[in-house]
């Protein structure tokens, strides 16, 4: 928990892509008419969950008005109001909503991060920031040596690929390439499960559904054992 609270500490004050504090900082000012009078987080969000996770999910970037104004992953936005109730379904959150820190949700054996820590223009990391970033993926599986990782998206499989090396797996060149409903291990590693991002643009196209979630983490749990 120690070491978990430090890493967030150092996240929350992480300055490192000036184009990235910039926007973000920017979106806070501006914020959206339908959360004018609400303050904004505004500044990079850290990973959150059961410091004793044996599932980590990773995603690709805080929203500019979910993760960005509320200041935890996922939370307050389209994105986790399709992630938590699939979550609650499988038995891994003790409610199907996230709407804002401090609103009662707990997750069981979960840990939610993402590639990036700070929202970016257009929701498109650049590979420098990515880089800039990967150092706190990377302490996120060395401190909790995670049985299984859900990437969710292209980027966040390529960054937990990358992060596998702290722990001991280096994986081939080349990479093993993202689809959904994929998986990869190599020996003395987490499995590594691939999913489509849970984005507006792959649910209300219906390229991601709540069944295709389900199957997911239902594969997730028979390869990472019961929930603690």
């Amino acid at each position: 928990m120690t070491s978990l609270a430090s890493l967030e500490r150092r996240i929350v004050s992480c300055r490192r892509c000036p184009r990235l504090v910039a926007h973000r900082e920017a979106v806070a000012a501006t914020k959206r008419r339908a959360y004018r009078d609400e303050p904004y987080w505004g500044r990079p969000v850290p990973g959150f969950g059961d410091p004793r996770a044996w599932l980590l999910v990773v995603g690709l970037a805080p929203g500019a008005h979910g993760a960005n104004r509320t200041g935890r992953m996922l939370t307050g936005d389209a994105s986790g109001d399709f992630l938590y109730p699939a979550l609650h379904r499988a038995g891994l959150s003790n409610q199907a909503e996230s709407r804002a820190r401090g609103d009662g949700l707990k997750l069981r054996g979960v840990f939610i991060t993402n590639a990036a820590r700070c929202v970016p223009p257009a929701n498109a990391p650049a590979p420098a920031e990515l880089r800039a970033c990967a150092p706190y993926l990377e302490q996120e599986f060395r401190l909790l040596q995670p049985t299984v990782v859900l990437a969710l998206g292209a980027v966040a499989w390529a960054a937990s690929l990358e992060a596998l090396t702290t722990v001991g797996v280096t994986p081939p060149r080349p990479r093993p390439a993202f689809a959904h409903g994929d998986e990869w291990r190599a020996g003395g590693g987490p499995v590594l499960l691939a999913c489509y991002h849970v984005s507006q643009q792959n649910t209300r196209t219906g390229r991601l559904t709540a069944p295709m979630l389900d199957a997911v983490l239902q594969r997730a749990l028979t390869l990472g054992g019961p929930v603690p």
